[in-house]
């Protein structure tokens, strides 16, 4: 796992620490933007469907997302891996 900067570990402990989905909701939108907070849930999407197999045009297609969006998961997995 890649050395994470103090100000990255923090958020995920601060994330880590909400109390309740409310509480974790209400901080993601003190955090982001609506429209980051309405993309995040499609990027989480983009990688569950390409775990599964599906071809990346169609995700793009049903998920409203450019191409290159979903590519960029594609490669994110196979790093991973």
């Amino acid at each position: 796992m890649n050395t994470l900067d103090p100000h990255t570990q923090e958020l995920l402990d601060t994330l880590l620490a909400a109390q309740d989905r409310q509480a974790l909701l209400q901080l993601l939108q003190s955090l982001l933007t609506p429209a980051e907070l309405h993309e995040i849930p499609k990027r989480l999407q983009i990688l569950k469907r390409l775990q599964a197999g599906e071809p990346q045009r169609k995700i793009a297609e049903e998920l409203g997302v450019g191409i290159a969006t979903v590519s960029r998961g594609a490669r994110a997995l196979k790093r991973d891996l």
